[in-house]
């Protein structure tokens, strides 16, 4: 006979939570019983344990709120994602189920609606001797689902292999009801926020007048590090994000595309005059560009050099063999030149001067 408490779901949930406090305090005494280089107290839910790959839950973060809005919160977050997979998957089946009796397999391979999360160095960072090694957060490399290798081998696509991705339309940051509930340290920490793209919203300055864009762009262009990423799911570099206004777990549409034309020409904004000052910074450009199969106008890309990260604008592009004003290039096996346009924190003093002038002159005019 099945006892009457067996599976009561308070005696499960309390369970749960014995157990959680239990594998809790064994990892703070390990952490404690351990040498540790520093220690530092952080406001997110979830802190990390050097014993296992996966975050512990942070029992204060209960206490602080409760019992029943802490499950309520989980419950919420775990029912969003749930059936925003649901949505995704059943999109993507119609897509298949449709093209594949009224069109070419290509078709329905080489597209798919997918939920984005941030590519990260320490998992995604290619073995040594590979070309893109080191440069997963300065490049424009994505992890993408099997069916675009498919795609590819059945398309005979050639190199370089082009995917554009692409913002689906009310279902943006500002609707994304997971982000809402994720607090803001855990998203900094996914994210990697620091220094211009901090602030750092879409396109850089354009003509003589800076300004961030108010709006992000719609698509950008990249190519693929692998095709190991699970199913409806995709992994962009950060970069694509901030210039796309993306957050974890936003919906975008990735598509094959092999109709990108050869880059020409390519204006970029520095962030800092400092790079300028590189003795070989040329060079230095044309090296790094070598990590981006294609470039999108409007998006911030960083490169790296000795250590430090310096951010560009792509302020402008044009197309071979005429010079035409396009908004993506692929710059991989293309003669290309490169310029640089007057930076940003010049631009800043300029425009500082010009409003003291102004302030002046209507001080005069009074």
């Amino acid at each position: 006979m099945r006892h009457p408490m067996m599976f009561n779901p308070l005696v499960v949930v309390l369970l749960l939570l014995l157990l959680q406090s239990t594998a809790a305090a064994a990892s703070t005494a390990t952490a404690t019983a351990a040498p540790t280089s520093s220690s530092s107290s952080s406001s997110s839910p979830f802190h990390y344990d050097a014993t296992t790959r996966y975050p512990t839950p942070n029992l204060s973060y209960l206490r602080r709120e409760g019992l029943l809005p802490y499950l309520r919160r989980k419950w919420d977050r775990a029912q969003y994602l749930a059936l925003l997979e649901q949505a995704v998957e059943d999109h993507n089946a119609e897509h298949v189920a449709t093209t594949s009796s009224s069109s070419s397999v290509v078709d329905s391979l080489s597209y798919r609606r997918c939920l984005v999360l941030p590519l990260d160095a320490k998992l995604f960072d290619p073995p040594m001797g590979v070309f893109s090694h080191g440069h997963v957060d300065t490049g424009d490399k994505m992890s993408l689902p099997k069916n675009f290798w498919n795609a590819i081998i059945a398309s005979k696509a050639e190199v370089p292999w082009l995917f554009e991705v692409c913002r689906v339309e009310g279902v943006a940051s500002s609707n994304n009801n997971y982000n809402n509930m994720l607090p803001r340290a855990v998203f900094d920490k996914m994210m990697g926020m620091g220094g211009p793209y901090a602030n750092a919203a879409a396109a850089g300055a354009t003509g003589q007048k800076l300004q961030q864009n108010p709006l992000p762009l719609s698509r950008a262009i990249g190519g693929a590090i692998d095709f190991r990423s699970p199913n409806n799911y995709a992994f962009l570099p950060k970069w694509m994000f901030t210039s796309m206004g993306l957050r974890p777990l936003d919906v975008v549409d990735i598509r094959l595309v092999t109709t990108t034309p050869p880059g020409s020409s390519v204006k970029l904004r520095p962030h800092s005059s400092s790079f300028l000052k590189i003795t070989n910074h040329q060079a230095v450009l044309e090296t790094e560009l070598k990590h981006y199969s294609a470039l999108t106008r409007g998006s911030i890309i960083p490169f790296d050099y000795r250590g430090e990260r310096h951010y560009f604008d792509v302020v402008d592009l044009r197309c071979a063999p005429r010079g035409e004003w396009v908004p993506m290039v692929k710059v991989q096996d293309c003669d290309i030149a490169a310029e640089f346009v007057r930076s940003r924190d010049e631009l800043k003093k300029i425009m500082a001067e010009k409003r003291k002038k102004q302030k002046q002159k209507q001080t005069r005019d009074e």
